[in-house]
């Protein structure tokens, strides 16, 4: 049954618009970090441990952009279609440095909203016209805040005591006698 649903339902992954031609593995990383002090008994565990957010390592590989053949640039002959491995590493270092959210799919799990933490590329001398890179990407856990207004300052019952902070200029400090400080006569 497995190699039907390979057939008719291929996983694409994907990171935000890139596909890679290859991905050779993928790591998933999520973590429940704990407060380290004891915990009384009966508390409720949420408040002493929360979960940081989830990171997806994918070592993966684009082809030479239509390059006929991996150890030579057929393109500079006119001979191939596609980004280049420059063209697709450079696009990568701007998804990064824009810090543009991005949609994640592997093998195993759909990540949302997560930005390139970290970008490793490799060049050996039999891989000099593919891209192999590989990726840690981290979630950015985003919330919604919702602001709420408060009742004017003439409107409450102790307005005075529950005034804003303000402004009330310069404080200068004053030098006091030393006989005041040791409360001789």
């Amino acid at each position: 049954m497995q190699s039907l649903s390979t057939l008719f339902l291929p996983q694409r992954r994907q990171i935000g618009l890139l596909i890679p031609d290859v991905v050779t593995s993928e790591s998933h990383t999520d973590v429940l970090t704990l407060t380290s002090h004891p915990v009384e008994n009966g508390t409720n565990i949420s408040d002493h441990a929360y979960l940081t957010s989830p990171t997806v390592t994918m070592d993966i590989g684009f082809s030479s952009g239509g390059s006929l053949v991996d150890f030579w640039d057929s393109r500079q002959l006119g001979v191939g279609q596609g980004l280049s491995p420059t063209e697709i590493y450079q696009n990568l270092l701007e998804m990064q440095k824009n810090r543009n959210l991005l949609d994640v799919v592997t093998g195993k799990r759909l990540y949302s909203n997560m930005l390139i933490s970290h970008l490793n590329v490799t060049t050996a001398a039999n891989s000099e016209h593919v891209l192999f890179a590989s990726l840690t990407l981290t979630e950015v856990i985003i919330a919604d805040t919702d602001n709420r207004s408060s009742a004017a300052k003439e409107n409450m019952q102790q307005g005075v005591a529950t005034s804003a902070v303000q402004n009330s200029g310069k404080k200068v400090t004053k030098q006091t006698s030393s006989l005041s400080l040791t409360g001789g006569g």
